[in-house]
């Protein structure tokens, strides 16, 4: 198979920053996606429908004419939140979830949330009005192994909420283990999970080839082959729990190549191929549009688009840095080849 030709797929998981920035982020999104579910991780964040709006506004003036691009958002999840907050943001048609940063867990999280139990109230209006709750799903406790946070929160904490709320829609974001995949896959039909390109391409070694590779490191952390490849497995077999989010998170060279350097991974200049390369490796391309394009749609309750997009086997080589507000960002696989290529925008179906 030589060339591909999928329903304008949507990315259920996006970091784009602010200010400067959207104008060298958004169009690398918009020229591939359709819709995307925006974090709210910013300084500060956003935690209500006015801010959700206004952020939208911004990322919108920072489309490229002539590519229709729709900001999903959400609301950042704060030990402050209120169900009167979460019942204006369900009559928002602009505002579709709610994401949960287990406090400290990742970059901006510092405003997250340490005791879920102060929150029933809140989950229980998020449930009652069908708003998804959106996890990073990390323990924040300081004796986990950083490996192991993912399947200790899984266990100790996501179990709980599931079982507790059971009406409530929730995503286990990025998930990076086979602990998740399990999880996921033994949950209700109201749980799902996204999973990134660069979780289904590379494995905690990849961090360290030749020495630390500080634009491999994320949060989720990669993790070991196995786990790998039980990422791969759920992503091509056809499940519908199991659907596109990137998590591309971009950061500015220095504060990644620094002595602490930024968590995440930027993918949104090639997301289509990366995905595309992980399904040929396990030899299930036919499986790619519906993961990328149909899943994610339905469990939003969304429509899948009309539009298409077309990648071609096609090598070509990803320049060495892009473009960040004022700096200079380092993509996945700068240098190097990709097979695949986006070869034409959206087109609609007729």
């Amino acid at each position: 198979m030589d060339r591909l030709e999928l329903p304008r797929p949507d990315d259920w998981h996006l970091h784009l920053r602010d200010g400067g920035a959207l104008a060298d982020l958004v169009p690398h999104t918009a020229r591939q996606f359709g819709r995307a579910i925006v974090m709210p991780n910013l300084r500060p964040p956003v935690v209500d429908v006015a801010g959700a709006l206004a952020y939208r506004d911004r990322i919108l003036a920072a489309v490229p004419p002539g590519l229709a691009f729709e900001p999903l958002m959400t609301l950042y999840l704060t030990p402050a939140t209120t169900p009167a907050q979460i019942e204006a943001a369900a009559a928002c048609p602009h505002v579709v979830a709610v994401k949960l940063y287990p406090a400290g867990a990742t970059t901006n999280a510092e405003g997250g949330v340490r005791d879920l139990d102060g929150l029933g109230p809140v989950l229980e209006a998020m449930a009652a009005v069908g708003l998804p709750l959106l996890v990073h799903g990390e323990s924040i406790d300081p004796a986990v192994d950083v490996f192991d946070r993912e399947a200790v929160f899984v266990r100790e904490t996501l179990t709980r909420i599931v079982d507790r709320y059971p009406r409530l829609k929730v995503v286990l974001e990025h998930i990076s283990t086979e602990e998740g995949v399990d999880f996921v896959r033994d949950a209700p039909p109201n749980v799902a999970a996204t999973i990134t390109a660069h979780h289904l391409l590379y494995d905690r070694n990849a961090m360290f080839q030749g020495g630390v590779r500080p634009h491999m490191y994320c949060l989720p952390v990669l993790k070991r082959a196995r786990h790998r490849h039980a990422l791969v497995d759920a992503a091509t077999s056809g499940e519908p729990k199991f659907f596109l989010g990137t998590d591309s998170a971009p950061h500015v060279r220095p504060t990644k190549e620094t002595a602490c350097g930024c968590a995440g991974v930027f993918t949104a200049h090639a997301a289509l191929e990366l995905y595309a390369e992980a399904f040929e490796r396990a030899g299930a391309l036919a499986k790619l549009a519906d993961f990328a394009s149909r899943f994610g749609p339905r469990f939003y309750g969304l429509p899948v688009s009309t539009d298409t997009v077309v990648l071609e086997r096609r090598t070509w080589e990803v320049p060495p840095s892009y473009p960040l507000d004022g700096g200079e960002l380092v993509p996945l696989r700068a240098g190097e080849s990709l097979a695949w290529r986006l070869v034409t925008g959206p087109m609609r179906v007729v």
